[in-house]
């Protein structure tokens, strides 16, 4: 007999959390209670991520590990492994549901289905977004609102169009309704996220698009915070920019989509701009927002990917200097273009040069923290810790510890004093 008791664990990006959290409200709504890892539970969700080998490999210790702590649970895995490796996770011993992206939002039905009758109706792959309801399930200060759903852009090393589909957007009113919602709860900060965000409203037969939605956004009283996912730099031209100036709730942090500094890698990946018109882009922000930081993925080791190619990448991100950079090693994803490929590139030489740009990385990150130092920055409190000290974000999405009690989710401003290690600490004003 289910004793109603709900694991729920997410791995991957901010879509899948958000994924999650509707999931486990949709099992709130039916009676079931969220347990911690600690616990023991007796159904337990584990929302998978595909866009590398090792995010597939993290999946399946993750499914182990929680298996291992739940021996008589049922395990259900769901999200883009599932998706695109349905029988490959249907094979393992720990797992006994596999629901796809497209079942997510009847998850419910379908695990007491398959628990109490053993059958499932196949849901058909839907056309439109999959809406989950109004989500208040969230964090203590920031909730992560999706708002669109799969690409379009085939990326040639990428199989997330494969298990996401094309590009369906959220009508805008719905998105509205739920950050209201939420926003009545004590939330400061949405992140606005998507499978690939910057497509917002492209499937929409009206002149609806993502600045469209964000000006919508920033009118809601009580919001104080706008962040964005990641963005796709063709998005940022500038009637964008000038529109997105305007926004007094949006956040100066942007993560742009980069992945190689070298117009030829771009070229066969399918990234459908060049490195100069990249460049354009970042001149672009910081022209327009003070203290913008700039974030960006890397992919290290494309194939074909020559010590000349790396070291043009290697320079351009030199002169970008972004405040933080994701560095990811190219891993072969079966059924993409890119892993029929010739010239795949050796494992010692994509750690050498993965371990080349994280340094760069490393480097820049501490310069701009540096650069905090002697300011008087706003920032959201989120955790307090053991030793008095309570930490929190940004608007530019840099961590400062401060001495506080009882500021979880308030804003205040600090005054930046020293850089210990990697934190920066400071004194409220």
């Amino acid at each position: 007999m289910i004793k109603r008791g709900l694991l729920s664990l997410h791995y991957g990006c901010k879509v899948n959390q958000y994924e999650t959290n509707a999931m486990t409200q949709k099992f709130v709504e039916n009676g079931y209670k969220v347990v911690h890892v600690e616990e023991q539970s007796d159904i337990c969700v584990i929302n998978t991520c595909t866009v590398t080998n090792m995010a597939d490999k993290k999946s399946r210790q993750m499914i182990r590990h929680i298996k291992q702590l739940n021996k008589d649970a049922i395990i259900v895995a769901t999200g883009c492994y599932a998706q695109v490796n349905r029988k490959e996770l249907e094979e393992l011993d720990e797992i006994d549901i596999v629901v796809s992206n497209n079942e997510k939002q009847d998850i419910v039905s379908i695990v007491e289905s398959k628990l109490h009758f053993n059958s499932a109706k196949p849901i058909e792959e839907e056309m439109e977004f999959s809406e989950f309801g109004t989500v208040t399930y969230t964090e203590k200060t920031r909730a992560v609102i999706k708002v669109q759903d799969g690409c379009n852009n085939f990326c040639s090393y990428c199989i997330i169009p494969y298990a996401k589909g094309r590009v369906r957007s959220r009508k805008l009113e719905n998105v509205i309704t739920e950050i209201k919602k939420i926003v009545e709860k004590g939330i400061k900060e949405v992140v606005i996220t998507g499978i690939h965000v910057a497509s917002y409203g492209k499937d929409f037969d009206n002149d609806i698009r993502l600045i469209n939605l964000l000006e919508e956004i920033n009118q809601i009283e009580g919001l104080k915070r706008i962040r964005l996912g990641s963005l796709e730099p063709k998005i940022i031209t500038e009637d964008f920019v000038k529109r997105l100036k305007k926004l007094d709730k949006i956040c100066n942090h942007f993560h742009l989509s980069l992945q190689s500094g070298c117009n030829e890698t771009l070229k066969r990946m399918n990234r459908k701009y060049t490195i100069e018109e990249f460049q354009k882009v970042t001149e672009l922000l910081r022209e327009n927002f003070e203290e913008v930081a700039l974030t960006t993925d890397i992919i290290v080791g494309f194939p074909g990917e020559t010590e000349e190619e790396f070291e043009m990448t290697y320079k351009f991100l030199e002169k970008i200097k972004f405040s933080k950079m994701h560095v990811f090693k190219y891993s072969i994803r079966q059924g993409t273009v890119a892993a029929k490929m010739p010239n795949q590139i050796d494992g010692t030489i994509k750690e050498k040069r993965s371990q080349k740009l994280i340094e760069l990385s490393n480097k820049n990150e501490i310069e701009f923290m540096k650069n905090c130092i002697g300011k008087t920055i706003e920032v959201l409190f989120e955790e307090e810790k053991e030793d008095g000290y309570i930490e929190g974000h940004t608007t530019n999405y840099v961590v400062i510890e401060t001495k506080g009690k009882d500021l979880e989710n308030t804003i205040k401003k600090v005054r930046v004093e020293k850089l210990e290690g990697n934190l920066l600490k400071g004194k409220i004003m």
